[in-house]
């Protein structure tokens, strides 16, 4: 079992199993109960561990299985832990990865040297909280200039299969390791194993697994399991924003099945549902891991987390508390996807609390605001292209399409994380050069650059391309003799026409 859950200060009181309902055990003790959140072992050579949830009499409590309960039985002895699970921190758990007990599970000796802290932790007092609202620059263009994350706030990433959301985090982390110093970690909350598997091999790859921690609770885990693995990987992230002093980027995928496994731990424990079948303390157990993901005097936790909404209904109880919570929404576009503009980022959809002039300053905001707006134009002008074509716009319509085009391309970014694939060197983009560019291409500066000329460059000043030429006038025919390579081409042609046979 994980070193986290030796008896060390083990209680001298053992119990009993009396009953097992799925995950969910009923213990009896002859002596002091544990307090909740205790662990408890059991099973075979005590692999089985059990949290103590409730205290249902003065002899007996209510515990969830963080384990398969398969073989136990009842009147199976019970061992009080004296202490609740545990997470392990220090510098040596960074390039590993980890399950909820703490347990190394990428086939590499378990870390040396680490403490071990409980996983159930305050949030940080308002006397110790940063309250100056600062923006978290990513290096991507589209990012920083239309849905500014906030440093130690919470974004939400909406977006399906093949849109490019793993290669956006991958790309995240890559650019707060790299450029600011900083930690990622990484938690799976039902995440599948292909998943976890491929994204260690491309963080291993590029090179950014030496300053990143991760933290996996897979699908066939019990909810128990899927429903504290967050807590784990949020107390890994404290110890670097409190000791270490470090900005830490938490990327959870995928916060809704947080929500889902604690709905399936009230269900068994047979609270009584609230609405929709979830649990009547969803806004509690959701309140108690955000709000400790927050910017103290000293370091940050930012968090970027892949949000589900059930069946597309943003009215589902699950989305509406996760919206609460966060800062900025950022969609992928399918559509976007398939145009080749990567990031695929919906300018349009997506959003941030970020984006006020008191925050970001009144130049940026009103150069988003303009953005949008000429986006938006393009987007209503699209049917009547499709239809009459461009020349029956109006000039000025005309010159929206054309700016409007210029920065969807400009807006487009290589990354560092694919440059194996796309044979193109990553930029990061700081946040006054993507301004400055958009800003000249709304003045119409680049309206004569072909629009592969702004296609995945950096800042505006790696334009590729020089402006289009005015259109030529054929020459006049005059009696000059053709060159030597445009006489053997002309009687070429003859050739093939004089050999051609009649149908």
């Amino acid at each position: 079992m994980p070193s986290n859950l030796e008896l060390t200060n083990r209680s001298t009181s053992l119990g009993r199993v009396t009953a097992v309902r799925g995950s969910v055990v009923d213990v009896r003790f002859d002596g002091p109960l544990p307090p909740v959140f205790t662990v408890l072992r059991t099973g075979p050579d005590n692999r089985m561990v059990i949290e103590v949830l409730a205290q249902s009499d003065e002899r007996h409590v209510r515990g969830i299985a963080l384990t398969p309960t398969q073989g136990l039985a009842r009147g199976m002895a019970v061992t009080d832990t004296g202490g609740p699970l545990k997470a392990p921190v220090g510098r040596t758990i960074l390039s590993r990865m980890f399950d909820v007990f703490g347990q190394a599970i990428d086939r590499q000796p378990e870390p040396v040297e680490v403490a071990w802290r409980s996983v159930h932790r305050d949030p940080p007092p308002l006397a110790e909280r940063s309250t100056k609202s600062e923006m978290f620059e990513t290096g991507i263009k589209v990012i920083d200039v239309l849905v500014p994350l906030e440093r130690g706030g919470k974004a939400g990433l909406f977006g399906g299969a093949g849109v490019g959301k793993t290669v956006l985090l991958t790309e995240m982390i890559h650019n707060m390791i790299q450029h600011q110093h900083g930690v990622s970690i990484f938690c799976g909350i039902g995440e599948r194993c292909r998943e976890g598997e491929e994204l260690y091999r491309q963080m291993k790859a590029a090179g950014v697994l030496p300053n990143m921690v991760m933290v996996f609770g897979q699908m066939n885990e019990p909810p128990g399991s899927r429903f504290r693995v967050g807590l784990t990987a949020l107390t890994m992230a404290e110890y670097f924003r409190d000791d270490e002093h470090r900005d830490v980027l938490l990327l959870i995928d995928n916060i809704f099945r947080f929500i889902q496994a604690g709905m399936e731990v009230s269900g068994l424990l047979g609270q009584m549902p609230s609405r929709l079948g979830y649990q009547p303390t969803m806004g509690t157990e959701l309140s108690g891991l955000e709000e400790r993901i927050a910017n103290t005097s000293t370091g940050a936790i930012t968090s970027i987390q892949a949000v589900y909404v059930p069946a597309d209904d943003f009215t589902d109880p699950a989305a509406v508390h996760a919206f609460a919570h966060l800062s900025a929404s950022v969609v992928l576009s399918r559509k976007r996807a398939s145009e080749g503009l990567f990031p695929a980022i919906d300018p349009l959809q997506s959003s941030s609390k970020m984006a006020t002039p008191g925050i970001i300053g009144q130049r940026h905001y009103d150069l988003a605001q303009e953005i949008r707006k000429t986006l938006a134009q393009y987007g209503q002008l699209k049917d009547i292209i499709a239809m009459l074509g461009l020349e029956q716009l109006s000039p000025e319509d005309r010159k929206v399409v054309v700016r409007a085009r210029l920065l969807e391309r400009f807006l487009t970014q290589p990354f560092f994380t694919t440059e194996q694939f796309t044979g193109l060197t990553g930029k990061l983009v700081p946040l006054k050069d993507a301004l400055d560019g958009c800003e000249r291409i709304l003045q119409d500066e680049f309206k004569d650059y072909p629009e592969s000329g702004l296609y995945m460059i950096g800042p505006i000043s790696e334009a590729k391309g020089k402006p289009k030429a005015a259109p030529q006038v054929p020459p006049a025919k005059t009696g000059v003799k053709p060159d030597a390579a445009a006489v053997v081409k002309m009687k070429s042609e003859a050739a093939d026409k004089t050999d051609q046979k009649p149908c």
